[in-house]
């Protein structure tokens, strides 16, 4: 019966002058330097440092500290309340989905990007990189065409193996909004409002951000004309995608090299995308996308009703690089153009009919991660600063313990937060600097004295000097109401 092999151990030397630090995989630089410094006080060279794990979470992910958790929660309020403004549900989904749910009509990139893996029943599964197929399982497992429309929102955790860089990791979380069963604009100018909606709830303006709006349908009616298949069509928005990113030269020759289309062909559809409106992308597609043109000029013409035309922008370029997609999509950006796209959404009405739908039911949404609009905010200075605050700490004499528990136990009755110090007896000094730290509104002292006349003292930490600070002795059995004797002194 063979054994378990031990894990492997890993190891910091201090470094000798004619040596190089070696840095163990999965620890920074910075950290063995410091490693390898302890070693050698502790004994030199040959001193080493075994079982040392790395600190730091694993690339493109996430930790998040009190401080970090208090903004996150922060900024998910902010969407959970506007999405409840705007009339939506909320759901949720496991993290881990069936891997050929996003294998059939996802994309190759976001494929090509997934953390995923055989499980312990052999199931072929992964680490969501978005949300909409789940989105579309979960419908298509209870929806009858009587409950439409449906208008569902989520903020899920999603992983996509892709290269980190400013505003976006490998994991991020991602608020979502979608609508299902409208087929007209009104949905999106629905979803669209709402987006708006979220940015002046947060302080933004549309000086600093913009909705860039587009139709893939206006392409594929570009392409269709030009005698270029559905097939080609998928391939040529993620090229064209990325246009901004390759440049003009570099698409015309993906889409001429990789995918056949002719040049002249190529290059009327990179013309077309950089159209300047809505007017001077018709003089260049011609009479083939009148239909689908005028969507995208209602919307802009509503728009204006809902007073959110200054925030949108007309952009023939923006297709979404999604292969689902199949009507109007939209991007929203920073206006500066320090920040990659903050959000982005669009119409995929034949998504749900390729799971196994009887028929075409319409859907349309948006994602929004998280990553960007932080930074965003961040440099505005819009992100707001959230201490963490307890309305009560309880301090205790020593051998008062289980008093200042009774006490604790009084004041949560109301409703407050409440704080006890673990370690009875402190200095008063320490006593008052624990209740700085923590964010304490009132600090409850539990001594002999007061207790043996059926009394606590409070004192209210946020009014004046430590001298002139407000101090009341409650009586213990109306603990429960120790926030309205201060209102009372108040007055």
């Amino acid at each position: 019966m063979s054994s378990t092999p031990a894990a492997p151990e890993v190891a910091v030397s201090a470094p000798s002058a004619a040596d190089k630090l070696v840095v163990p995989e999965g620890m920074s630089k910075k950290q063995a330097k410091k490693l390898a410094k302890k070693a050698a006080k502790k004994g030199g060279a040959k001193q080493e440092f075994e079982n040392v794990i790395s600190f730091d979470p694993p690339s493109g992910t996430r930790d998040f500290f009190p401080e970090d958790m208090r903004v996150r929660n922060w900024l998910f309020s902010q969407w959970r309340a506007v999405s409840t403004q705007y009339g939506f549900s909320e759901y949720d989904a496991p993290v881990l989905e069936n891997e050929d749910l996003y294998k059939r009509k996802a994309g190759e990139e976001i494929v090509e990007q997934m953390y995923n893996f055989i499980d312990k029943e052999d199931h072929h599964v992964t680490l969501r990189p978005e949300m909409t197929p789940t989105l579309a399982r979960m419908v298509l497992s209870r929806v009858r065409m009587s409950v439409l429309p449906l208008k569902w929102f989520s903020i899920p955790q999603c992983w996509r193996f892709e290269t980190t860089q400013r505003g976006r990791k490998r994991e991020h979380y991602q608020w979502n909004c979608d609508i299902v069963g409208i087929s007209d604009i009104t949905a999106e100018l629905e979803l669209l409002a709402t987006m708006v909606g979220f940015f002046k709830r947060v302080g933004l303006t549309s000086a600093d951000v913009g909705i860039k709006v587009n139709s893939r349908a206006i392409l594929q009616s570009v392409l269709k004309a030009s005698g270029v298949g559905a097939d080609e069509f998928a391939k040529v928005c993620v090229v064209v995608d990325k246009i901004d990113k390759v440049g003009r030269e570099e698409v015309v020759r993906q889409m001429v090299e990789d995918i056949g289309l002719d040049t002249a062909v190529a290059e009327r559809v990179v013309d077309a995308t950089a159209a300047g409106s809505i007017e001077e992308f018709k003089s260049i597609a011609g009479e083939s996308c009148t239909e689908d043109v005028a969507d995208v000029e209602r919307l802009f013409e509503f728009a204006k009703n809902y007073g959110i035309d200054d925030w949108l922008v007309f952009d023939a370029s923006v297709v979404r690089g999604l292969a689902y997609y199949t009507g109007i999509v939209w991007e929203a950006f920073d206006r500066k153009g320090e920040l990659r796209a903050i959000a982005g959404g669009g119409r995929y009405d034949r998504l749900l009919s390729l799971y196994g739908a009887p028929s075409e039911i319409p859907c349309v949404g948006f994602g929004f991660g998280d990553c960007v609009i932080y930074e965003l905010l961040l440099e505005r200075g819009l992100l707001p600063e959230i201490p963490h605050r307890v309305d009560f700490v309880v301090a205790a004499y020593k051998g008062m313990y289980g008093q200042a528990l009774e006490v604790a136990a009084g004041l949560r009755s109301s409703g407050a937060t409440v704080d006890v110090m673990l370690e009875a007896g402190k200095r008063v000094d320490k006593q008052f600097r624990y209740a700085d730290r923590v964010g304490a509104d009132k600090i409850a002292f539990v001594a002999p004295s007061e207790w043996e006349a059926g009394k606590v003292r409070i004192k209210d930490l946020r009014t004046g000097d430590s001298e002139a600070r407000v101090q009341i002795d409650i009586p213990v059995a109306d603990l429960a109401n120790a926030k309205s004797y201060f209102e009372k002194q108040a007055e």
